[in-house]
């Protein structure tokens, strides 16, 4: 998340006069800077709202939206003037300090007692008066020195222990001596005064941005006993939240909203709670209750557009970001998010105006900074890319700060984008970016690591004589390479997941659907004996060359994201296995990509329990068995754990996969973890461990399998039997069921095997014509389907193959229309949206 200006300070600086309007009860003295830890999508939410946001009624911050009603805490209430800080000439007598104002001032706070614990004594009064006219004026100092004089004299007067307070929270709590002293303060005031409400509120104030959140939650709790309010149930659920405790939060959120329905900032937060937990839908019914409250509210349309976004709503998303650019084109947050979403949607080049944007206005934004880098390289602009990533990795964090992600993806990029600009103009067949690549640079990229890399040396820097890759019209093509393009186009549309948080990528659908025809034309010529030129090799193709000419295009077409052959990382890190992790559910968060599976992966869990009590636990087994019948989500799966002591903090179950060459013998599929703590939190995870041994077993599979499939391929080129085009299917799908499973790549293998597959099948003469069903993830069907053939018949129901259309002959060879580097990048850049325009002769 990028660093985010505050919205708005925290008063005047020191000396300055701001006259006071004391308005009825009620209004917050502390209006203390706040700022959270932004963790997940929408944290940075806290970070710039609750900057400059204080406790009570009419702070400058993030409780500012309150309904007069709600003021009822004995606070004061101070009104900024009409003169701008340090503004026009016409303001600046109101700069100097005016005794007789102040003293006017405080005379009628004492008459008409409007400040906290005002006592019995008028001479007192008018003193303690005095000293918090001084704190509304900014003049920290001198109400501290007034309040002790008075302390000096009456040790225990509490309305001056709990100004002198409110005046250290004033001060500033980025020194520890004034949050301490305030916390002093506060801490007295409540054990002479144990039933005030506001003070409990105030320590909370004090206690939450030094990160003390559970101590701050206690004393809302507290005040909420003595005395419930909206303001103070809303501020406890912002605690909550910001402690990743959405479900709770919400509960707040919504007995505030109880209290007060017109509150558009807990309307707000209400939807985040949503949002945070993979709840799209509620989330954005709560964005547009926020929005009904208050037509202008920014924050709500920038939520909303994250919302649409992550549920894959393109169209919707750019509306709203559009909304909140509308109300102000310099919200530095709309800009970057919006940018994000144009990225992954394909469109590079408007994703860039925003990042630029963005970085006009603030310069030091290191997410934008960082996308506006990836972006000029993704589209072959090296040398404005480099140096952006350079301006990333000279934001070193400070000691003990925890680096960015942007920080730390950076210097893989950049190497990364030297390799890559490098070789433009080598021949594609001519090298192998896995061999390339040095073992601990893949090793520590696929896993994210920090880049510490002994003795590692570094790619060399741009040669000036390699130019950039230059922008190609659409026109500028021959008409069947044009043909080729929008054909490209709508294969790639047919693997678009219709499932929420899978936004569609039309960069990625050429790229991948280049790749299929790629594949197709490949895997015929390897059927009619010809050889194929990879890796400085003339050879016949092996099944992984297959999958590398889909890995090649899925790589180029996001370069940000490692996509590398697990088995060519180095032995070290390959004998401790490498994991490719997936989080179902963590905590809260339910991911919602995988929704359609909890159902499917929760009856095989409780199959596995059942065969493990069986076998050691032959008593306890009807127990078992009544205990599953009530199961129905998988966190009624936690107390199914006490029954047996090992597996008390959770448990852990392998699927297995059946071989097709050794009848009878099984291999590892997947882990599914499920553990859970006393509060409810669980963690529902499934992993595939790469380990050298299991990734052997699966080769000899598939190597067995694509002998096969070459032998019958080269059967059917001779002959088009119906029964032989039907096994030659069955064979292309059994060989993907273990490649899905085996999960060889550490970024990107769905797409990559499902081009595979497309493209093969064409090669057969077989074309997909069904869409992936909504909800269905190919790589999860086959991960959860029982056997290959099982996988097979799934994949088949929908996929709705049809023989191919003979166009698909005439169209010019991939391979060598884009043989190298720059030529891809050149293609995925150009704006095909003329293929919307002619019919495509493929259908």
């Amino acid at each position: 998340t990028g660093k985010m200006a505050p919205a708005g300070g925290s008063g005047g600086g020191r000396g300055l006069w701001v006259p006071l309007a004391v308005l009825a009860r009620g209004g917050a003295v502390l209006a203390l800077t706040e700022q959270y830890p932004a963790g997940g999508v929408l944290k940075q939410e806290l970070r710039r709202q609750r900057q400059g946001g204080g406790g009570g009624c009419g702070s400058a911050g993030e409780w500012a939206e309150r309904g007069g009603a709600e003021c009822d805490s004995s606070f004061l209430h101070f009104h900024e003037s009409d003169c701008d800080i340090g503004a026009s000439s016409s303001c600046e007598s109101v700069l100097s300090l005016n005794t007789e104002k102040i003293l006017s001032q405080a005379k009628l706070l004492a008459e008409q007692k409007r400040f906290p614990f005002a006592t019995d004594n008028d001479n007192t009064n008018e003193e303690l008066a005095i000293a918090y006219v001084l704190i509304g004026n900014s003049l920290y100092d001198e109400a501290i020195r007034h309040f002790s004089t008075m302390l000096q004299e009456e040790p225990e007067l509490v309305s001056a222990i709990y100004g002198r307070g409110i005046a250290y929270g004033k001060k500033g709590l980025h020194d520890m001596k004034n949050a301490e002293l305030a916390l002093f303060e506060l801490s007295r005031v409540i054990s002479l005064e144990p039933d005030h409400p506001e003070v409990f509120e105030q320590r909370a104030e004090i206690l939450s941005p030094l990160g003390r959140i559970s101590e701050a939650l206690s004393d809302l709790t507290k005040a909420i006993q003595l005395q419930p309010s909206a303001r103070l149930y809303r501020h406890r659920g912002t605690l909550y939240f910001i402690s990743e405790d959405y479900a709770t939060a919400h509960e707040d959120f919504q007995r505030s909203l109880e209290l007060n329905k017109n509150q558009p900032i807990a309307m707000l937060y209400k939807g985040l709670t949503y949002f945070h937990r993979g709840l799209l839908k509620e989330a954005i019914e709560s964005f547009k209750e926020a929005l009904k409250q208050k037509a202008d509210f920014i924050d709500a349309y920038k939520s909303l557009g994250q919302a649409y976004r992550e549920l894959g709503n393109f169209d919707a998303a750019t509306e709203s970001f559009q909304k909140a650019l509308l109300l102000n084109q310099n919200h530095v947050q709309t800009l970057q998010l919006k940018g994000m979403m144009l990225y992954h949607h394909g469109s590079l080049d408007e994703a860039l105006k925003n990042f630029k944007r963005c970085l006009q206005l603030e310069p030091y934004n290191e997410v934008c900074q960082y996308m506006k880098g990836l972006s000029h390289v993704a589209m072959g602009q090296f040398y404005e890319g480099i140096k952006a990533q350079t301006k990333v990795m000279l934001n070193d964090p400070l000691p003990g700060q925890k680096a960015s992600p942007e920080y730390l993806k950076v210097k893989y990029l950049r190497e990364y984008s030297r390799y890559l600009h490098a070789h433009l103009d080598t021949p594609l067949t001519e090298y192998n970016i896995d061999i390339d690549l040095p073992g601990n640079f893949k090793d520590h990229w696929a896993k994210n690591l920090p880049f510490l890399i002994e003795n590692y040396e570094e790619q060399p820097g741009l040669q000036p004589h390699i130019k950039d890759v230059l922008f190609q019209n659409f026109e500028s093509y021959k008409p069947d390479v044009q043909e080729l393009i929008c054909v490209a186009d709508h294969l790639g549309s047919m693997m678009q997941y219709e499932t929420p948080g899978f936004l569609p990528n039309k960069r990625i659908h050429r790229a991948m659907g280049l790749a299929t025809l790629e594949v197709m034309q490949a895997v015929q010529r390897t059927w009619a004996n010809s050889k194929v030129r990879m890796n400085g090799k003339t050879r016949l193709m092996q099944w992984r060359d297959m999958f590398d000419i889909a890995v090649k295009w899925r790589r180029i077409a996001d370069p940000d994201q490692p996509v590398l052959w697990l088995d060519q990382m180095p032995a070290r890190s390959l004998s401790r296995g490498f994991n490719n992790h997936i989080n179902l559910i963590r905590g809260q968060v339910i991911n919602m990509r995988y929704l359609e599976y909890f159902e499917k992966i929760l009856h095989f869990i409780k199959d596995r329990i059942l065969v493990y009590h069986g076998a050691n636990n032959p008593k306890g087994l009807l127990e078992v068995r009544e205990a599953l019948e009530k199961v129905h989500k998988v966190e009624d799966l936690l107390p199914i754990m006490k029954f047996n002591s090992k597996t008390r903090d959770g448990f852990t179950v392998n699927t297995k996969v059946p071989s097709l060459k050794d009848q009878g013998k099984e291999y590892d599929g997947f882990t599914i973890t499920i553990t859970g703590d006393k509060v409810g939190n669980i963690l529902f995870s499934v992993e595939t461990q790469t380990t050298e041994e299991r990734t052997q077993l699966y080769h000899a599979e598939i190597d067995a399998l694509y002998k096969d499939l070459t032998a019958k391929g080269k059967i059917l080129i001779l002959s088009a039997e119906l029964g032989e085009v039907d096994a030659v299917c069955n064979l292309i799908l059994s060989l993907v069921y273990y490649f899905y499973n085996l999960m060889p790549l550490s970024r990107g293998s769905s797409v990559i095997a499902y081009s595979v597959i497309m493209g093969a099948l064409m090669a057969s003469g077989k074309e997909v014509s069904g869409k992936i069903p909504k909800g269905k993830l190919v790589d999860f069907e086959a991960m959860t389907a029982p056997g290959s053939e099982a996988f097979s018949k799934i994949a088949r129901s929908w996929m709705n193959l049809k023989s191919i259309s003979p166009s698909y002959k005439s169209l010019p060879s991939v391979s060598e229309t884009f043989p190298t580097l720059r030529t891809m990048i050149e293609v995925l850049n150009t704006d095909s949206s003329h293929c919307l325009k002619k019919t495509i002769v493929v259908v």
